[in-house]
């Protein structure tokens, strides 16, 4: 589906509309600060000494296995709370979005990422810290739902350089990491005042009956009077969702199981080609390696910096190149990057000890050579490509599938990662080298091309034309007929 195409429609940038973008940074600034402030305070010494002394303890004795330091159940679900909590949000905040509108929906996870913020800027016990993550992935969870339709993907890769840096310059103050996580107050209480003065979305207000109320909103968001066509077109679409039944069993049916298959995968293999694990750890990471904790951070930023630049590309590269070729270009820059870091450190880190300057220098350019390409194409694509391959009647449905999917396989990761690093040590890079071998083979053999091809003509132009998913639509006509 291409996102080159212009609105037929009247519009003009009014300060309301530039508000409402301004309200969606801020949405996307909080997801990605909330990925990013993790790893650089489970690196601050005050913070290992106060909630994980044990941690602190081998962290500061150098006959402690380098890739074992921080291997600590607690810790890891720090980081990893707040992605199950998410999910488990997400479904109740879908029921929220449907009768109460979006933007009380986002208003909720406002006051849930501020509640969040305090909670842990605060906390004085573990479990006080790891309730305020949980808060903050309910925050996530209501969040994800009400600005869904806002194109926040960019603006999450800033949240995470915006944590990178703010921990690189709160990491030798007096309590710097109670600074570091309670400033996502600040973007939530931004959100909680825009919650307060954007207009309901004309979808959402004619879910609820509200046909004028809605006529006034699309006025106000496209700063026209005449709103016709468009609104005629909403009321349509409206209506043509409320005639789909049981949405699910479509789902599940012969035909629906490429698309399925395809958007659940994608967010498997995203979260193994062990992305997360760096930009949740990269501190930590990079002290594994031998870093300082100044010096960590700093690399930590440096990554941040590449992640952001590198989304850039996957913007102006999507529609010019297509999917399948920036997937397949990253899978092989990926593998190399991965398999590069693995020798590496199998070959010159042991258990004590570190890396060489030069050599550790090398890794983080290959870290950055990782995170770039991942960054233009398996970040952006593993939700796009989701929301491009669903009929219409089951989009909704099909994409709820990936989205918890993907928060399911965050978690796993999240929790799971410094336990693996320290059992497998460098090996574990060739664990996820591995899995982006398999991906490479999954985006030649069945994935695909659905670039400037229309939602509605995806099942002729698409899986009825692919030689693997195609024998799935032989018997589309009985099913029909079911």
């Amino acid at each position: 589906m291409s996102t080159a195409n212009k609105s037929p429609y009247n519009s003009r940038v009014t300060p309301y509309v530039f508000s409402c973008w301004i309200l969606a940074a801020f949405g996307g600034l909080m997801f990605g600060y909330d990925i990013g402030i993790s790893g650089g305070v489970t690196g601050m010494d005050e913070f290992l000494m106060k909630f994980f002394p044990k941690v602190h303890e081998r962290k500061l004795h150098a006959h402690e296995n380098n890739y074992c330091k921080y291997d600590d159940v607690m810790l890891q679900l720090f980081t990893s709370s707040l992605y199950i909590a998410a999910l488990v949000a997400s479904f109740f905040a879908s029921k929220a979005c449907s009768l109460f509108g979006r933007r009380p929906t986002i208003l909720m996870a406002s006051l849930f990422f501020i509640a969040g913020s305090i909670f842990c800027g605060a906390a004085n016990t573990k479990w006080m810290l790891i309730f305020g993550r949980v808060l903050f992935g309910i925050g996530v969870g209501f969040g994800n739902e009400g600005s869904r339709q806002y194109p926040f993907q960019l603006l999450v890769t800033v949240g995470i350089l915006v944590a990178n840096l703010i921990n690189y310059g709160t990491a030798m103050m007096k309590h710097g990491w109670r600074v570091s996580l309670g400033l996502a107050a600040v973007p939530g209480f931004i959100l909680f005042i825009g919650s307060l003065v954007i207009t309901e979305t004309p979808p959402s207000l004619l879910e609820m009956g509200k046909e004028m109320e809605a006529r006034a909103a699309l006025q106000k968001i496209r700063g026209v009077d005449n709103v016709d066509a468009e609104f005629q077109q909403i009321v349509t679409g409206c209506e043509q969702a409320k005639q789909v039944k049981r949405p699910f069993k479509k789902l599940f049916k012969k035909s629906g199981f490429p698309a399925l298959f395809i958007s659940t995968i994608i967010q498997v293999f995203q979260q193994f080609t062990g992305i997360n694990a760096i930009m949740f750890y990269a501190p930590v990471l990079f002290q594994t390696l031998g870093f300082k904790s100044d010096a960590s951070l700093l690399s930590a930023v440096i990554t941040g910096l590449v992640n952001v630049g590198a989304t850039f590309v996957s913007i102006y590269a999507v529609d010019k190149l297509g999917r399948r070729k920036l997937l397949l270009q990253a899978s092989i820059q990926m593998f190399i990057s991965q398999v590069a870091i693995g020798a590496i450190l199998v070959t010159h880190l042991k258990a004590t000890g570190s890396l060489d300057k030069v050599l550790a220098a090398v890794v983080v350019v290959l870290v950055c050579t990782f995170v770039m390409s991942f960054a233009w194409s398996w970040g952006p694509m593993g939700w796009l490509i989701p929301s491009e391959i669903f009929p219409i009647e089951t989009r909704t449905a099909g994409f709820a599938f990936a989205v918890s999917t993907n928060m399911i396989f965050t978690f796993i990761i999240a929790q799971a990662f410094l336990s693996m690093l320290c059992h497998m040590r460098a090996y574990i890079f060739f664990f996820f080298s591995a899995w982006i071998l398999v991906m490479g083979l999954f985006v030649v053999f069945l994935l695909p091309e659905t670039k400037g091809v229309p939602i509605e003509l995806v099942e002729e132009r698409v899986w009825k034309q692919h030689p693997v998913w195609k024998k799935f639509f032989k018997d589309d006509a009985k099913e029909t007929t079911d």
